[in-house]
């Protein structure tokens, strides 16, 4: 089997129902949550509260909690929500309330656009491309380069300008409970900004027309596409929470394979990279997909950042990275990771610690079928770590370092260099984990009232 990629591709919140009789004696209209820290507060202008993961540190993360009216917007369309989100350098805070589906595949005026309308006009085609980088006659020694290159760039730059979304600093960008809020085919890109929050949205389908093709990446090359579902460059104070991620309805099965290799049109659901830090990723749910988040773009990404909250999450059905850590500081705590093969998903594994990084994972569970095996849960390159305890395989206290160790020539170290504080909502036990993150994590849990 070839080596498997680590390459970056090119390029406690449970909110609580408030109870009719609160709104009825006096609480404010509107989306009402409490929160165990906060009280009741509106679900739009909600923040980070405190000590909830790295992203409550220093400053914390408010989003657009200070959004005027004027800021303050409900959309429903592509054009829309490109309006809404204004300029990636005003830091005026917004609060944009999605309602509905987007679909980010489409023109103006609402027009579904397709692949072929990417490419046209651009002199690119898969069939001269795939002529042109045949292994047989190109090699494997050097990148594409060359007409079909340029051409291939210049229609993936064309949807990129349709489906990547830049948001702002001092913004919250949250579904509105009930509508079947989300993006699909759709990038956020939270780049060189501070103080953002995603909240209550399924992203869904978000695909690349024209992955390129690297056959210096791996043992046999690798095609690699381009979006995730949100990525985070540069960004920091970012709070992601009850959000869906899926590569649905289009599943990685229904891939061709070129030059032997999968055409993956998928890249990330939800990556943390370029010196990003400060995040706190929280009751969402990660499905249906292979590379799922990537914390760190390369092995020299950066120092001193990437910190990173993930907690109370459900990762069912996804092939890899939940995360794959280079060099941060990530605490993993209270997770639910279901390793049975889904839609075609088969494991490799759930958490990689790799470019020294410093783990500490604990009171998570883990399901594994029959047949599974607990060495396959973590993985490594003998320079990272992973400590903590408390981590359950189907219901079993059990030491996943120790397995994976015993059947590996590169060991994760045990140690770390840091111990987590901000803790808020960390649950001592994880035994009931695979009952409480079925109804309270992923989009459409919260609720207005």
């Amino acid at each position: 089997m070839p080596a498997p990629s680590h390459r970056r591709s090119l390029r406690k919140r449970r909110a609580l129902v408030v109870s009719a009789a609160a709104v009825a004696a006096g609480a404010a209209a509107g989306a009402l949550v409490m929160n165990a820290n906060a009280g009741t507060v509106d679900l739009y202008h909600q923040t980070l509260a405190a000590k909830d993961g790295w992203a409550s540190s220093g400053t914390g993360t408010t989003g657009g909690a200070k959004a005027d009216a004027a800021h303050t917007f409900t959309v429903s369309t592509r054009a829309q929500l490109v309006k809404a989100l204004g300029s990636a350098s005003d830091t005026t805070p917004r609060i944009i309330k999605v309602k509905g589906t987007i679909d980010a595949n489409t023109d103006d005026s609402g027009k579904k656009l397709t692949c072929a309308e990417y490419s046209a006009g651009t002199g690119y085609s898969l069939p001269a491309y795939l002529k042109a980088f045949d292994p047989a006659s190109y090699g494997r020694a050097k990148l594409p380069s060359g007409t079909q290159e340029t051409a291939r760039d210049a229609a993936q730059d064309k949807q990129a300008k349709n489906i990547v979304f830049k948001v702002p600093s001092n913004t919250s960008v949250v579904g509105v409970p009930g509508t079947k809020a989300g993006i699909t085919g759709g990038m956020l890109q939270i780049q060189n900004v501070d103080n953002v929050i995603v909240r209550d949205l399924t992203f869904s389908a978000t695909e690349d027309c024209f992955p390129q093709w690297d056959p210096t990446d791996g043992d046999d090359g690798n095609w690699n596409s381009e979006y995730d579902a949100v990525t985070l460059r540069g960004a920091s104070h970012v709070w992601a929470d009850h959000n869906t991620f899926t590569d649905a309805p289009r599943f990685d099965s229904a891939n061709p394979a070129y030059f032997g290799r999968e055409y993956q049109v998928h890249d990330g659901l939800l990556d943390i990279t370029k010196g990003s830090d400060l995040v706190t990723v929280s009751y969402n749910q990660f499905t249906a997909h292979d590379k799922t988040m990537l914390i760190g773009s390369s092995d020299t990404d950066s120092t001193g950042k990437l910190r990173v909250s993930i907690h109370h999450n459900v990762w069912r059905g996804i092939t890899q990275r939940a995360p794959l850590a280079r060099l941060g500081q990530i605490h993993v705590y209270n997770n639910l990771y279901d390793t049975t093969k889904l839609n075609g998903y088969a494991p490799q594994y759930s958490i990689n610690s790799r470019a020294k990084a410093q783990v500490v994972a604990e009171n998570n569970y883990w399901t594994v079928p029959s047949g599974g095996k607990t060495a396959k849960l973590l993985s490594g390159d003998g320079t990272g770590s992973i400590a903590g305890t408390g981590n359950l395989v189907n219901g079993t206290t059990t030491d996943l370092v120790a397995a994976y160790n015993a059947a590996a020539s590169k060991k994760i170290k045990t140690t770390v260099n840091w111990t987590p504080t901000l803790t808020a909502g960390l649950e001592k036990s994880a035994k009931n984990l695979p009952t409480t993150l079925g109804t309270t994590t992923g989009a459409e849990v919260l609720k207005e009232s």
